[in-house]
């Protein structure tokens, strides 16, 4: 049996009966009066939620033109009684925060709002973001029904796509407060399984080749020909492959201006991401590629010009954070794997990961064959009802693990220290 039919075995599919419960461990959770109000109140909001849920996405937008999205979450946790900040450090961003006695420890979460060109909610950031509001809630009404000093501060983060939207958030301060940070992402799967896999690294790059433009047909050897450069390069990248690691990723796309069949173009751009599963194993990778773009131009008469953009990095689960959350899931809620989830793609979050405790889990939705992440039929998937139903199921869990970051400070210690630790193995 390959693997790809021993995936398809296993995977979630919605003709599936998901109303049948998993098999649970046995065994005490921590503070069980906090999981039971943390349950009561999602489930309570589930309708609203839904509501939401499909709100969003039913109105797709890119990464940074999410304004549609930023008013319908601000104006929903206004409601639900957050101090609410709009277009917060970035036009599309927000955040909504609540705090409790004095003092206290603080919670961070995280919602992400932005959609794919052309396929809109392909991979699912209408769950994302419902699952922050959830987890946010569901704190809140932890700490004003046990009288629990503290915070949770929930961040609407804009253009994961490819735009690196919490970064930039990072570097203008806005994680700087929070303890931990937490959100969760949805991926085909096992059924009731909460994953807590990794991601891949990855470097992203442009490229530009410059020629020279000339008749096809009267005087072609006039020209020098920036589409056969990229079309080299492309070649190149794809005899390469072979070579490197079956871990990593080059992949690309090629477009261009004014082009014409009777035009040798003078003109072409590249975008190419390298993905690994460590950014120092990307960055290997990116030492072989770049040859190959620079290779083409040589062979082509052109002039190349490789841009490098933003590094992110993979995905660090916080060893802690996820054992507890792996605890609850198993005691309470459904399964934990560590294969699927988002392994073979990228997040911001990662870099965030890189820099504070955090904890990133995947968890299974239905999905039809060849439809995972980033394919129209994922986009139907992340609508579903047994969709919204896994997504709340994943932030009862994670708002069980924020409440512990907030009440047990000899927890919030091991959190850290772990955070250091793994910190260091990073060479």
């Amino acid at each position: 049996m390959t693997i790809a039919q021993a995936n398809n075995h296993v995977l979630w599919r919605p003709e599936d009966d998901y109303k049948v419960k998993p098999t649970l461990e046995e065994g005490d959770v921590y503070r069980p009066d906090i999981l039971e109000v943390v349950d009561t109140a999602i489930d309570s909001l589930s309708s609203d939620l839904r509501e939401l849920n499909l709100d969003i996405h039913d109105h797709p937008e890119l990464k940074y033109e999410e304004r549609y999205a930023h008013d319908a979450y601000t104006s929903f946790l206004e409601k639900h009684g957050f101090e609410v900040t709009r277009h917060h450090l970035l036009e599309t961003a927000w955040v909504a925060t609540y705090t409790h006695g004095r003092g206290g420890r603080v919670l961070g979460v995280n919602s992400e709002m932005d959609a794919l060109p052309g396929i809109g909610h392909a991979c699912g950031h209408n769950l994302i973001g419902i699952s922050g509001v959830a987890v946010a809630c569901a704190a809140k009404a932890a700490m004003e029904q046990l009288n629990i000093d503290g915070k949770v501060i929930l961040l609407g983060t804009p253009a994961e796509e490819g735009g690196f939207g919490k970064v930039k958030l990072w570097e203008r301060g806005a994680y700087k407060e929070m303890d931990a940070c937490l959100m969760c992402h949805p991926a085909p799967g096992p059924l009731h399984s909460i994953s807590l896999s990794s991601c891949l690294a990855v470097i992203r790059l442009e490229i530009e080749y410059s020629g020279h433009t000339a008749h096809a047909a009267l005087s072609p050897w006039e020209g020098k020909n920036a589409l056969d450069a990229a079309v080299l390069a492309y070649t190149n990248i794809a005899l390469l492959r072979q070579q490197i690691k079956p871990t990593h990723r080059v992949h690309g796309i090629i477009e261009g201006n004014n082009w014409g069949p009777s035009i040798i173009p003078d003109n072409s751009k590249m975008y190419y991401y390298i993905r690994a599963p460590t950014t120092i194993e990307a960055e290997e990778t990116y030492k072989r590629v770049v040859p190959c773009f620079e290779a083409s131009a040589l062979a082509t008469g052109t002039k190349v010009k490789v841009t490098r953009g933003s590094t992110g990095n993979e995905l660090v689960q916080n060893k802690v954070l996820g054992d507890e959350l792996a605890n609850v899931v198993r005691k309470k809620y459904g399964v934990i794997d560590y294969e699927f989830g988002i392994s073979g793609a990228s997040t911001d979050f990662g870099n965030i990961s890189y820099l504070m405790p955090g904890l990133h889990p995947g968890f299974s939705i239905p999905t039809v064959p060849e439809g995972g992440n980033h394919t129209r039929a994922f986009t139907d998937s992340a609508r579903s009802q047994a969709a919204h139903d896994a997504c709340l199921v994943v932030s009862k869990a994670l708002a069980h693990v924020g409440m512990r970051v907030i009440t047990d400070g000899n927890f919030l210690q091991q959190v850290k220290d772990a955070f250091e630790e793994q910190k260091n193995t990073r060479t």
